[in-house]
């Protein structure tokens, strides 16, 4: 099937958008068509029409490319990951969903083709990550506004590149803003459960650069060993399984490291009550995701006389609060990271494009530990 278009930007002649918007007229990062005197060049992008099972509403189809205009950006993508948030956005339950239809997509890594003469942050060649969600990366190539990307170094491995905006902010941010933890063999500890998601093993290594100590809870699972080998080179001092964390020997690793100040919780549920149960007094649970689709249920007692307190964090949300600066600043950061040897890209799947349909399933499933790359 042959459709005309590309993501739509704000500047984007309404009258070129007739025979693909909604009957409302409204725009948003969805499909749009473009008029040019020269033959247009082809892009494979996958694109869903409505909401649902990803691995059926979402499609391989072939749009045009809009010509660059003087604030605009021709990139070439070079990979992008499938994270949950792109499967929950798809499915409709998330809480920035993009006009449809829309190209799937957070994040990524493109090279930059050619720029519009008024560009002058980026150059051909440069490598450049989303600014924000929602830009559409699952495709092979797009024009893009200038403001919308961020150049990153490309000296770092592919891999790590598409995977940055996302998990490895998120698990900056949330060791960095919710408690002034201090390191050092005797300093603060963190708990947290998905520990082998793609934020978990940011946090693991990010925490281990940061001097801090931390307690990994996962699924039990027939590898389980082989996972713990994992994350335990990754950086992680204790992994231990959901029903490890609910036992009585739990107070043993207290022993000789102290009561965590934060835990961070991406399941919800029974889970994130134990998460609370460990916490030291006056410790905060940041919640950033909920997996097991169970609200978090926190004691009276545990608020009233321990004091802990309950957060959420959402990526999203701090880059609407923070200036393009301090984002860029934030990903300098890791990237000194990833060059030192600190920081790697999750365990990752490559899948060519085409492959697509494979890729979401096994997104989709039960204790996977591999992040799905799409390669363009």
């Amino acid at each position: 099937m042959w459709v005309s278009g590309l993501l739509s930007r704000a500047r984007t002649p309404a009258r070129l958008l007739r025979d693909v918007l909604p009957a409302s007229g409204r725009r948003g990062p969805a499909i749009s068509s473009y008029s040019a005197s020269a033959e247009p060049s082809r892009v494979r992008a996958l694109v869903y029409g409505h909401h649902g099972d990803p691995p059926k509403v979402v499609e391989l189809k072939n749009l045009e490319l809009a010509a660059v205009g003087g604030s605009d950006v021709h990139v070439k993508m070079l990979a992008a990951p499938i994270n949950p948030s792109d499967i929950n956005m798809i499915q409709g339950n998330y809480g920035l969903l993009p006009k449809l239809p829309a190209v799937g997509g957070n994040e990524g890594v493109g090279q930059v083709v050619a720029v519009g003469s008024d560009v002058t942050s980026l150059k051909a060649g440069d490598w450049v990550i989303p600014a924000n969600a929602g830009l559409g990366t699952w495709q092979t190539e797009a024009v893009f506004s200038e403001e919308e990307l961020m150049r990153v170094p490309s000296d770092i491995p592919l891999q790590c590149a598409a995977t940055l905006s996302v998990n490895p902010c998120t698990a900056y941010r949330m060791l960095m803003d919710f408690e002034q933890l201090q390191p050092g063999s005797i300093g603060d500890s963190v708990i947290q459960n998905a520990s082998n998601s793609g934020v978990g093993q940011a946090v693991i290594q990010i925490a281990a650069a940061l001097g801090l100590r931390s307690i990994n809870v996962v699924r039990d699972r027939p590898d389980i060993q082989k996972l713990t080998d994992r994350l335990k080179n990754l950086g992680a001092e204790h992994v231990i399984t959901e029903e490890e964390l609910r036992r009585p020997e739990m107070k043993n690793i207290f022993k000789d490291m102290p009561q965590p100040r934060l835990a961070l919780n991406c399941v919800g549920g029974k889970s994130s009550t134990e998460l609370l149960r460990q916490l030291a007094p006056g410790g905060t649970m940041v919640t950033y995701g909920g997996m097991a689709k169970q609200p978090v249920i926190a004691s009276v007692s545990l608020l009233i006389f321990k004091d802990l307190k309950l957060r959420g964090f959402w990526m999203s949300q701090w880059k609407k609060d923070h200036s393009p600066d301090q984002f860029k600043e934030m990903i300098l950061t890791l990237c000194d990271l990833i060059r030192q040897g600190q920081l790697t890209g999750p365990a990752c799947t490559e899948v060519p494009l085409q492959d697509y349909q494979r890729a979401l399933e096994a997104s989709m499933k039960p204790f996977v530990s591999s992040k799905q790359i799409l390669t363009m």
